[in-house]
């Protein structure tokens, strides 16, 4: 079966465990979202997938085949980090053309339109690019690569709203046309909460959760009321966090509720993805 699959992966650098045992399985036909907040392990997990890290256990394969050193195996993954990887002083036309080289179905004439919905000079030259630019010339190279597998790493970095939303919108096209595997690895979930099918959850370096985005949201409510009405409820339904404000408390609870169950003068509603991410992070 087509897939990537990790089995009880780590890394440590130094004395800090950016991974620590993770298991979790890619596969094609799906938009995932890798999420966890700053320093959580994302990157490093990515890096490992694409042969930059080496993981110092478990195992990685793409199509059963193992990553590590493996050009058939990294030659069906696209990674598309922070870093800009292209020589300063090449024109964007000159990129296309060596990602064109190195991946045998970029599809040329979609980069060229992704330039043309992006705004983007083709006669520039990488070290004139703003942040947003740069992020938008990856972006059209990633999404031009017909990969198998295609890791966004913080995508939308120095975009502004509009062009988060124009980014959103030609990734649902390009899926639609070419239905790899694409993961999104970020830390604002709002956005991104409409496309991803799958949501795996990462904290400290530990993985946190997996479930589908429907299964994950069917399960989430915030419960508000009197502070000694709520602390009746969770004594019964266990939180996962609790605010108060003035004489209200609310508490996030992560159970699927009978709504018969709610006493009398007690609010309850559900927990959008941002929340949930919120409650299950935080420290």
């Amino acid at each position: 079966m087509k897939k990537i699959e990790l089995r009880n992966v780590s890394k440590a650098f130094a004395h800090v465990q950016a991974v620590d045992h993770v298991s979790l399985t890619f596969e094609p036909g799906k938009i995932y979202g890798l999420l966890g907040r700053n320093g959580a392990g994302k990157s490093t997990l990515l890096n490992m997938i694409t042969g930059r890290v080496f993981a110092d256990d478990g195992t990685i394969t793409v199509d059963g085949e193992p990553v590590q050193e493996n050009d058939r195996a990294l030659g069906k993954i696209y990674l598309m980090g922070e870093s800009n990887y292209y020589l300063e002083g090449m024109r964007l036309k000159e990129a296309f053309h060596w990602a064109a080289k190195f991946y045998p179905d970029f599809d040329m004439a979609n980069a060229n339109y992704l330039a043309k919905q992006f705004g983007l000079n083709l006669r520039k030259k990488v070290k004139e690019l703003s942040t947003g630019m740069s992020t938008m010339f990856r972006l059209a190279i990633a999404l031009s690569t017909n990969a198998p597998y295609i890791f966004l790493d913080e995508p939308v970095l120095g975009l502004d709203a509009v062009h988060r939303d124009l980014f959103y919108k030609l990734l649902v096209e390009q899926f639609e046309r070419h239905p790899a595997c694409y993961v999104i690895s970020t830390h604002l979930i709002e956005e991104v909460a409409g496309l991803i099918e799958d949501v795996y959850i990462i904290r400290e370096g530990k993985l946190l959760l997996h479930e589908t985005t429907e299964q994950l949201l069917s399960r989430g409510y915030t419960v508000t009321g009197t502070a000694d009405a709520v602390d009746n409820f969770v004594e019964h339904h266990p939180s996962i966090g609790e605010d108060t404000l003035g004489g209200l408390k609310s508490a996030y609870i992560m159970e699927r509720l009978d709504m018969a169950e709610i006493p009398v003068g007690m609010q309850v509603t559900k927990l959008n993805l941002q929340q949930l991410f919120v409650q299950l992070t935080k420290e």
